[in-house]
């Protein structure tokens, strides 16, 4: 019996990952050590690629260390999220000469928020002087531990120091991922979910899908869907790593032969039990920050959003609960935020935010998303992620905006002032400037106003044909106040009329 456990090389551009995976690896994939022809022209990794390693483990059973490894380029981030999101382990690679880069503390960032298990490697130790080497290492190693302390990962991580070029200290990182396996949590009985990465065609068989399963398992002669194209598929054959097997259970890299269709027409997406997933058109998660992240995050803005192989465009509306729930609760009132800055958000804050997707995903609820700026120039030393969180709703419907969001009671605070211009009486004024000229006065009858002075009224009744409206006081103006109104103080005396307006339903009108 085998039993796999993926690995993640994660790291700066040109790092050594690749090199690195084919260090550590005794079995490739059809998609391994940059194949890719771009890849090999570049010079970097473009796409994810696998490769792996079995082990003997005890009770006659063996362990197969699956690599994982993703480009580094910062324009790529979205496939390192994708490639991320399919490992139990993270090892973050490191340049012995460049140590942290931008893209380090990205996939640092990362790693971090999904939960993942770290090691880390220092690579290319061949580069450094051998009379300096030990020394310029101590020194690394003591910024990276000092940068580790401040996450949750703490600062007694392993730390490697290793040369896949000329091989030096493998055989000792190969015993250290060999100790930090640990069982990995698998939904075994959950619904089949796999997560594809290539699809190609083999005349007179059908076409191939290599992938990760994440949940569920699958089987020859098992009926799976691709939900991204609307259609069903019998299982011909599976393999794992060449070898062919009768059924995957979660954690597998396998390679799915199904009956044919156009591989072109799926190069990324997933494969899934029938009925289990149908397009999610918009989400909502609660706001986790993520701290290196220096900019505003606007509500009415556009992100990228990151969901499994996903990363599509979405539109932002934020908005705050006075609670402490996690859950969005549509009978609830949540008031509307305008902007945020994630290094002035406390633990207790309560933000939600709303996504409206421009491109449908396929997803399930309590899935991790992650936002990002990705058109922030990637040559910067800014962070461009801005914050993650776990989908705690969303819709499947086309038409939500008209279904579901007029539900969804997100509210604005609105505020107009206007002065006395007159009083009638001890219990009734006349109040100019609250409206513009054109304002429709009919629909404000009969809501509260406060003066400054501390006396609350109501509006009566519009008045003349401009914009001026009667305002009456059941327990009759403060003496002090009349006193006031009727001095050259008057003007001092400020009309308020506060309300809410909710921002998804304009037919509700104005609520107090």
């Amino acid at each position: 019996m085998i039993t796999n456990f993926n690995i993640g090389l994660l790291g700066h551009v040109d790092s050594g990952k690749t090199t690195l995976a084919r260090a550590l690896s005794s079995i490739s994939s059809t998609a391994a050590f940059d194949k890719n022809p771009q890849s090999v022209e570049r010079g970097i990794t473009l796409d994810l690629g696998f490769s792996a390693l079995v082990l003997d483990s005890p009770k006659d059973e063996k362990l197969q260390l699956t690599f994982v490894d993703c480009p580094g380029h910062a324009s790529l981030i979205r496939t390192i999220i994708g490639g991320a999101q399919i490992i139990d382990l993270m090892l973050l690679v490191v340049d012995a000469q460049k140590g942290i880069q931008t893209q380090t503390a990205e996939c640092l960032v990362i790693g971090e928020l999904l939960g993942k298990k770290l090691l880390v490697v220092i690579n290319k130790i061949d580069t450094l002087p051998k009379e300096q080497r030990e020394s310029k290492l101590e020194k690394l190693r003591s910024r990276l531990k000092k940068t580790l302390a401040g996450t949750s990962f703490g600062d007694q991580v392993p730390i490697y120091s290793v040369s896949a070029l000329e091989g030096d200290n493998i055989e000792e990182l190969r015993e250290g991922l060999s100790n930090a396996y640990s069982v990995p949590q698998r939904e075994i009985e959950a619904p089949l979910l796999m997560y594809v990465d290539h699809c190609f065609a083999i005349k007179g068989q059908g076409t191939v899908c290599t992938g990760t399963v994440i949940q569920g398992t699958v089987a020859v002669n098992d009926n799976v869907e691709l939900p991204l194209l609307g259609e069903r598929r019998k299982v011909k054959s599976i393999q794992r790593f060449r070898q062919p097997v009768e059924r995957a259970s979660p954690g597998d890299r396998i390679g799915l032969c199904v009956t044919q269709f156009n591989a072109k027409l799926m190069e990324r997406g997933i494969i899934s039990q029938p009925g289990h997933l149908r397009p999610v058109y918009a989400v909502c998660v609660k706001l986790q920050p993520i701290r290196y992240y220096k900019q505003t995050i606007k509500s009415r803005s556009k992100l990228h959003i990151s969901v499994g192989h996903d990363t599509v465009m979405a539109s932002l509306t934020l908005f705050r609960d006075e609670g402490a729930s996690a859950e969005l609760d549509l009978g609830k009132e949540y008031e509307y935020v305008e902007e945020l800055s994630p290094a002035d958000l406390k633990p207790t804050d309560n933000i939600f935010a709303l996504l409206q997707l421009e491109t449908p995903v396929l997803t399930t609820l309590g899935t991790t998303l992650i936002a990002s700026k990705l058109d922030m120039d990637a040559h910067s030393n800014s962070c461009r992620l801005a914050f993650w969180g776990n989908i705690t709703w969303q819709t499947q419907s086309v038409n939500y905006d008209k279904d579901f969001l007029p539900q969804l009671r997100v509210f604005k605070r609105k505020e107009k002032q206007g002065n006395v211009q007159r009083v009638v009486n001890p219990n009734e004024i006349i109040v100019q400037n609250l409206f513009k000229k054109d304002a429709n006065r009919d629909m404000y009858v009969g809501k509260r106003v406060h003066l400054s002075t501390g006396e609350t009224g109501c509006i009566e009744r519009t008045f003349g044909q401009t914009a001026k409206v009667c305002i009456v006081f059941r327990d009759g103006l403060d003496a002090a106040t009349l006193e006031q109104l009727k001095s050259e103080h008057a003007k001092d005396v400020r009309v308020l009329l506060q309300y809410k307006k909710y921002v998804f339903n304009k037919q509700a009108g104005l609520i107090q």
